[in-house]
């Protein structure tokens, strides 16, 4: 398979593979910053076979000075993923509702904990509507899964390593929020508004839209153009590491499979006053 055959599946190739014996198991991660919970939504309707796994409980550790989505104690992961049925070295396909976001953090936190075969549904659950595939509300009970978590299989940033790759000339950290809560004109959800100084800002919509990505071509263009380049290292960040986890796939798109998530991301960055704000461009 190609790059992006090994990160993405279209609805259509998915339900062509649901069909199958011996099917992937598919994640339902739909998840809301703020609202309605997205187990809500998955009562009301999903792929056959779906589980529900809860991005902020089970995929992430609880909320404080490491952000406000950190990285998840391993035994607590190891165990939500074997509820939910994943088997070592069996595919798993993650969806979300269509942006990608949750998606994209589900898929880096599966290969982060060294399970490979991870791909995101492209477009989300609104893609599989789109192409007229079934639904369903019955709850699976999948048998237990036997997948053994062994962190670090990506690469992780924390302050001082964001820190240090956003001031060297040979870096690049890239500031995934809107531009305006990049140059600190606003800042709706953490304490303090600003950036990390040297950081790029790339707002997400310069390389996914509706969560769908353009073509690789496309995606190391406009990389390029932030100063990605295949000579130096490149980090992501963004509120608390959700959106920066889509960059992080796009970049592995891209051809960065190298590239880092900043975790904790700016949440945690500001939970530490002595930490030095940018603002502006």
């Amino acid at each position: 398979m190609s790059g992006t055959e090994d990160l993405l599946v279209e609805a259509d190739r998915l339900a062509v593979e649901l069909d199958r014996a011996d099917p992937p198991t598919v994640l339902d991660v739909r998840w809301r910053l703020t609202g309605p919970p997205g187990r809500d939504d998955y009562a009301v309707a999903h792929l056959p076979g779906a589980v529900f796994v809860d991005l902020d409980t089970e995929l992430c550790g609880p909320p404080g000075a490491a952000g406000r989505h950190p990285l998840p104690d391993p035994a607590a992961l190891q165990a939500a993923l074997r509820a939910a049925g994943v088997r070592a070295g069996h595919p798993v396909v993650v969806y979300d509702g269509g942006d990608g976001m949750a998606a994209a953090r589900a898929w880096w936190t599966l290969r982060w904990a060294g399970h490979r075969d991870v791909r995101l549904l492209h477009g989300g659950f609104p893609a599989w509507l789109a192409a007229g595939l079934p639904t369903t509300t019955a709850v699976p009970t999948p048998a237990a899964g036997d997948v053994e978590v062994r962190p670090g299989a990506l690469p992780v940033l924390d302050a001082g390593r964001a820190a240090a790759l956003a001031a060297a000339d040979e870096g690049v950290l890239l500031d995934v929020r809107a531009a305006p809560r990049f140059r600190g004109e606003t800042e709706p959800i953490d304490p303090v508004a600003g950036h990390v100084p040297g950081a790029v800002n790339v707002p997400a919509p310069g390389y996914v839209t509706d969560g769908r990505f353009p073509g690789d071509d496309v995606l190391r263009e406009r990389f390029a153009a932030a100063g990605v380049a295949a000579d130096r290292p490149v980090g992501a960040y963004c509120g608390s590491g959700v959106t920066a986890a889509q960059a992080v796939l796009a970049l592995h798109l891209a051809g960065r499979p190298d590239a880092a998530l900043y975790v904790g991301s700016w949440s945690n960055w500001v939970a530490d006053p002595s930490r030095p704000v940018a603002t502006g461009e």
